[in-house]
């Protein structure tokens, strides 16, 4: 048989509307979920332009006030790179939000030594992509980074970076302060620049805003019903395929997903090949979209 593989954003928009017909039915809520990679080093201790507020004083500003104006539904994780102090770069790990801690956490975090961003894209990124699997791919995630500067692990940007986009995170960064555009202004989805503290505050406020306002995987009341005639063993297994499909650790290959039956088989017992997995899950997906379009027939 001829090798098909169902690319991660293929896989990604069919998880989207199989599990938002679940969760619609399910009474399930989206959850948006946002990384912020927080850089700490040592040029964030510099004044931001025209002022006597440093940079990390104008981002924890920002940042406090910002995240302590948006709704429980988003879910919020802190990683800080090159802080002075401290032991754990997760100063607040991405889940449920206890505001009194997150904004604390943020209060004391005090900037140190260089720029591993490369190194912390990846350690953002693996996180998202750890809830985005527990979670079947329902929700949102995105990485937000926030920096005044080039990494000094710039090889690990370049190679982190295309990995975490093909993955389908959305990927967000705001130069603080830069004499330039950072490098990653033309490789991710936005890129803002914060000259003073004001403008800071806004481009955090947008991030967050875009954040509320998506939708798109929001259910209609009848959804469940497209799925009804699919087998309950076919389709769950369908589902548990996509939602492994691009929720690899950057830097790692995809790996095939397997049922926690199929992992206790005897070792002589026949097993799928990838490419036939691959090659399912596209005639389920295809059966998926045939249903849909002659429901929509039909309503006419």
């Amino acid at each position: 048989m001829k090798k098909i593989v169902m690319s991660p954003l293929l896989a990604g928009a069919a998880l989207t509307f199989m599990l938002s017909a679940f969760s619609s039915a399910l009474g399930q809520s989206s959850i948006d979920q946002v990384v912020i990679v927080l850089d700490a080093s040592g040029s964030m201790k510099q004044n931001m332009p025209g002022s006597s507020q440093n940079k990390m004083d104008a981002a924890k500003e920002a940042l406090i006030e910002v995240l302590g104006n948006i709704p429980q539904s988003t879910h919020v994780g802190l990683v800080v790179f090159s802080a002075a102090d401290i032991s754990d770069p997760w100063v607040f790990p991405l889940g449920q939000r206890d505001d009194n801690i997150l904004l604390s956490a943020i209060q004391s975090i005090q900037p140190s030594r260089g720029t591993p961003l490369g190194e912390y894209i990846k350690i953002g990124a693996d996180r998202l992509l750890e809830e985005r699997k527990t979670q079947f791919g329902y929700g949102t995630y995105r990485l937000l980074i926030v920096t005044d500067g080039e990494a000094n692990d710039r090889d690990l940007v370049e190679a982190h970076t295309p990995e975490v986009l093909s993955r389908g995170l959305r990927v967000d960064v705001i130069g603080v302060a830069m004499k330039q555009d950072h490098t990653l202004a033309t490789q991710v989805h936005t890129y803002r620049r914060a000259n003073d503290s004001s403008t800071l505050k806004q481009a955090i406020a947008e991030v967050f805003a875009e954040v509320g306002s998506q939708q798109g995987n929001l259910a209609g009341e009848d959804a469940f019903d497209i799925l009804k005639p699919l087998p309950v063993e076919f389709a769950s297994t369908a589902i548990a395929s996509l939602s492994n499909s691009g929720n690899e650790p950057i830097g790692s290959a995809p790996t095939p997903y397997r049922t926690a039956e199929s992992q206790t088989v005897q070792s002589n017992t026949p097993t799928k090949s990838r490419s036939e997995s691959n090659y399912m899950l596209i005639v389920f997906v295809g059966f998926v979209v045939l249903l849909v379009v002659v429901k929509a027939l039909i309503k006419k």
